[in-house]
């Protein structure tokens, strides 16, 4: 690889993937540092979830009306206003849903943080990185089953 070329360490895919993997979660800690790097602010926008205008949702009613029957809602007789925050609600749930699982899967925990059996199993458990953690890292943002 080039990487090889260049450093004249060898680089194999699945090191590249952990070098990644290592690079994201560091990424994630900086955040944390300079007071970002927590799920409040790892949120979709509303335009992201779907309409916010009543004449987009006018221009798809009918898909948008079935999404929210899907959802159990009774629509009869409700504005496309009252609609469009039904849709904004079951979808935003749907978002923090996805963003559980994701956190969960990469060894974050539930407010989005690198947990220190992650860290370290990046090798990126430095003093700096563990004092910032230990600050930030509570038992009850922990998984389950994690």
């Amino acid at each position: 690889t080039i990487y090889t070329a260049i450093t004249g360490r060898p680089l194999d895919r699945e090191g590249m993937i952990l070098q990644s993997e290592r690079v994201y979660n560091f990424e994630r800690i900086f955040n944390l540092r300079m007071g970002k790097g927590t799920s409040k602010f790892h949120e979709a926008p509303d335009r992201g979830l779907g309409p916010v205008w009543e004449d987009e949702w006018m221009a798809r009613a009918d898909y948008f009306d079935a999404k929210l029957k899907e959802f159990g809602e009774e629509i009869e007789g409700k504005s496309v206003k009252e609609k469009i925050t039904l849709l904004q609600k079951h979808r935003r749930a749907q978002w923090e849903q996805l963003k559980a699982a994701v956190y969960k899967r990469r060894g974050w925990n539930k407010n989005g943080i690198p947990t220190m059996k992650t860290v370290k199993r990046l090798g990126i458990d430095y003093p700096e990185v563990v004092a910032l953690l230990e600050k930030h890292l509570k038992p009850e943002d922990e998984f389950e089953d994690a």
